[in-house]
């Protein structure tokens, strides 16, 4: 890693006081870059990596966690462990959710280099292609489908080759699932069975179908985070500065325009002067908390923090966003993933991974991929199912040591385009404070309908021969529970997040907008926003993929030179 500390004849000045009431040491001088990036995550790393193409440009990347090489993280399995592993995230947690029998609910996202991308599922879903279309009718001038579709493209290195819906020769490895110890076979004839289509790419055509999921693990086996991807094969270009256990303080201005950011290092109080623009890239709840501790954000919510208001923006931190999960959980014949966790097995599996990068660790536990509609009459998907032989929490065992994990299948009910909004806000003035989070989950009644709907689909296809087979007794929500009422006692007892939050920094026109179709702070000068908080809406599907697009757009942006529209083929009506 290059150029993480400060030039040697750099002065020692005072550190400022006041607004965080921190005692500081003392605090270097203001270095100079072009840009300033805030956070190495899914967006900030690709960012950092593009801009720095030009050796002119200089840029300094802030990360406010550590590295992303540790074994844990390059295993795919291991995201089981590393997404709530203390070292590698922010806690979060939500507000008492007042739809969710005032439940707190995790929120672990990624502090570490590549953020999310290096702890999460590696699903790979670009989302449904009339989501980006929707994203044009809300104001945002050139995110239509046929404008992001090239850089879809240009960031994937598919298994699939290149197409005109595919890249081949991307930084960014996607792979099939490998389903051998998976049940997979079984639940896509069920699927089948019981009514549904099948897909071999979910993509393609209607885009709805039952499918194998595709993930972002390179052909060795290892994660493709955007640290691995983009990132760390860019940290050797000499105008490119890496700073981790970097915590941003705050954006630095004067009037109206954005000159550099304030951030600890080591225990001292730096500045950092950004001469073209500074970009915050920290995520849905970090972005909007650092406008607002810079001023920036709902006017009489930053007085009553005691926070010189800079720029009265009252959307920044509304239109949160989240995909609910519902679980539907059954017993199982004793033939599930949790046979691959018996310990000896698990050593070997570890041992193969690192070695040939196969097997059952070097892949993910998912068993199919549903991406259906709750109602005919629904012009795209509403529901996906998150199917897996194995409940999440199940850990390894051995006879005799350590007792084996029940034998359970799950089909979480993934809400793809909740109605239901939320908020992020300032709990204090002080960066190192966590914000609220307050998803409002279920605030919106027909949340609870597709809901219903998605637990309904997914009881009839585990009881569909051959799937039936191995399905037994429904343990949740069981199979006394079939009432509406009942049914949304159980969302509101069980349901939890898919962790996709998205849409604090919106992107769009109107009075609540964030950002402009540029990702250009309204009102402000040198600063944007670029990560998943610009998403106006949920796409269909896991929201990494989309957040690398938008980081790809975004940077092409910066430069002036946006790749042309696809010219699309006119798209055939949905049958009803």
């Amino acid at each position: 890693m290059n150029h993480h500390e400060l030039p040697n004849n750099s002065m020692i000045v005072i550190a400022p006081s006041g607004r965080d009431k921190i005692n500081w040491r003392a605090a270097l001088s203001t270095e100079k870059f072009d840009y300033v990036i805030v956070g190495a995550g899914s967006a900030g790393a690709v960012l950092a990596a593009r801009l720095t193409e030009d050796p002119a440009v200089r840029v300094l990347l802030l990360e406010a966690g550590g590295g992303g090489d540790d074994w844990l993280i390059r295993m795919p399995l291991g995201f089981l462990k590393a997404l709530f592993k203390p070292g590698y995230t922010w806690p979060y947690w939500t507000e008492p959710e007042p739809h969710m029998n005032g439940r707190k609910l995790i929120l672990p996202r990624g502090r570490l280099l590549g953020g999310s991308s290096s702890i999460n599922g590696m699903v790979f879903m670009r989302g449904h292609s009339a989501d980006f279309d929707r994203w044009a009718q809300m104001g945002c001038t050139g995110w239509s489908y046929a404008d992001v579709l090239p850089y879809f493209r240009r960031m994937e290195n598919s298994w699939r080759g290149e197409s005109a819906l595919h890249g081949g020769s991307g930084p960014l490895s996607v792979t099939p699932n490998a389903t051998k110890w998976l049940l997979h076979d079984e639940l896509m004839a069920a699927a089948r069975n019981a009514g549904f289509p099948l897909t071999d790419d979910i993509h393609d055509g209607d885009e709805e179908g039952v499918g194998r999921v595709e993930l972002t693990i390179d052909r060795h086996g290892r994660r493709a985070s955007t640290y691995a991807a983009y990132l760390k094969p860019a940290m050797t270009r000499p105008n490119l500065t890496v700073r981790t256990n970097a915590m941003t303080q705050r954006v630095l201005t004067e009037g109206r325009r954005a000159t550099g950011v304030e951030y600890r290092h080591d225990g001292i109080l730096k500045t950092a002067t950004a001469t073209r623009e500074v970009i915050l890239s920290g995520g849905s709840y970090n972005s909007p908390q650092l406008l607002m501790l810079s001023g920036i954000g709902p006017a009489a919510h930053l007085r009553d923090m005691g926070i010189e208001v800079v720029h009265d923006l009252p959307g920044v931190g509304q239109n949160l966003s989240e995909h609910p999960r519902t679980p539907v959980t059954f017993e199982a014949a004793p033939v599930t993933f949790v046979n691959q966790l018996r310990f000896d097995k698990a050593t070997l599996s570890v041992l193969r991974w690192y070695f040939m990068g196969t097997g059952p660790f070097a892949r993910q536990v998912n068993s199919a991929n549903p991406v259906l509609r709750t109602d005919p009459r629904l012009a795209q998907p509403d529901i996906q199912l998150w199917c897996n032989p194995v409940t999440l929490d199940a850990h390894l065992w051995f006879p005799g040591i350590k007792k084996r994990p029940p034998h359970r299948l799950t089909a979480d009910v993934i809400l793809l385009h909740p109605e239901s909004r939320g908020r992020v806000f300032l709990k204090s003035p002080r960066a190192d404070d966590h914000v609220g989070i307050f998803l409002n989950l279920f605030s919106a009644p027909a949340d609870f309908a597709t809901a219903r709907a998605g637990i309904r689909i997914a009881r009839k296809i585990y009881a569909t021969a051959p799937q039936s087979d191995i399905t037994g007794a429904e343990i949740a929500p069981g199979i006394d529970v079939q009432s509406d009422e009942a049914l949304d006692e159980h969302i509101r007892a069980t349901t939890t997040t898919t962790q996709h939050p998205l849409g604090t920094c919106r992107m769009g026109s109107g009075p609540m907008a964030v950002v402009d179709p540029q990702l250009r702070v309204i009102g402000m000068e040198g600063l944007r926003v670029i990560d998943a908080s610009v998403m106006p809406d949920e796409t269909g599907g896991n929201i990494n993929a989309p957040t690398i697009m938008i980081a790809e757009r975004a940077a092409d942006i910066i430069k002036g030179r946006v790749l042309p529209a696809d010219d699309l083929p006119a798209r055939k009506e949905r049958s009803l």
